[in-house]
């Protein structure tokens, strides 16, 4: 007959004077309170834990892929902050209900920058929203292209992209519009689609068989449509936006030179700048 063994008395892996009753869940290890993490199952002790963390390399990785749209993130946040300043000058800038006294100094106009060259109003615009569906929305789209494109191109490259279409947002309405002020990301907005949608054409897709095409041609539809939509800034965005796609995004079997990824989008913004002046005379 067998005398029954006294209880064995298990010691903390790193503290050998501690007496512990607790494991680690994965490696069975005795580990004191000290040592033991909680886990989504379980305790792990401290060199568990530590390896089931990624490298550096890995963790890096994860880092930039978390950044890879940090140009959408900065120009939809300096649209919100230009939003929000404007509410807090005047609450009308949240429906819309008339253009207030901040929207009037950035919109565009073809009279008013006759008469006082303000330029900057060729960019200003562009960030200037009149109430919370119109910047919504735009918001809503950049958010979607953004993630595509600054991916595709780099932050440089789609930052380019954007301000061309913007530009030729700018010229559009300038060209077009010489009643009320005008503003809006939507020539910037207009300028994605379209580049978007020339890369899949040249791609051999059918555009209109995807979603880019049909959002680009119900947007244009509801240009001339609905009352109170910018008709040039539309307009100018997108014929930007496809110049600019046709060199940036041009077909892997028809490549361009890494130059005139670059090139594109500044001679196209130039261009609309020469013609904005040429529309205001």
């Amino acid at each position: 007959m067998s005398l029954p063994q006294p209880p064995t008395i298990t010691h903390c892996y790193r503290h050998t004077d501690r007496e512990t009753g607790r494991r680690c869940t994965r490696c069975g290890k005795p580990a004191c309170s000290d040592c033991l993490v909680q886990a989504s199952v379980g305790s792990h002790c401290l060199d568990c834990r530590k390896a089931a963390q990624p490298d550096i390399k890995t963790r890096v990785k994860y880092a930039n892929a978390g950044e890879q749209v940090l140009v959408t993130r900065v120009l939809i946040a300096i649209n919100l902050m230009v939003f929000v300043w404007m509410i807090a000058k005047d609450r009308e800038a949240l429906t819309g209900g008339h253009v207030t006294l901040q929207q009037f100094d950035l919109g565009l106009n073809r009279i008013v920058l006759r008469q006082n060259h303000e330029w900057y109003r060729l960019i200003t615009n562009g960030f200037t929203h009149f109430g919370i569906i119109h910047i919504g929305f735009n918001m809503y789209v950049l958010w979607q292209l953004g993630q595509l494109l600054e991916r595709t191109l780099g932050r440089v490259q789609f930052t380019l992209l954007y301000f061309a279409g913007l530009l030729g947002g700018s010229a559009g309405v300038l060209l077009l519009t010489d009643r009320g002020i005008t503003g809006g990301a939507s020539g910037a907005v207009f300028g994605l689609v379209a580049a978007l949608a020339i890369s899949m054409h040249r791609q051999g897709i059918n555009i209109m068989q995807t979603g880019v095409g049909r959002m680009l041609m119900l947007n244009l539809m509801l240009t001339f449509i609905l009352p109170g939509i910018s008709i040039g800034g539309h307009l100018g965005g997108a014929v930007a936006g496809a110049a600019c796609g046709a060199a940036m995004l041009a077909p892997k079997w028809k490549p361009v030179p890494q130059w005139a990824r670059y090139a594109a989008p500044i001679a196209v913004s130039a261009l609309a700048v020469v013609v904005s002046i040429a529309a205001v005379g």
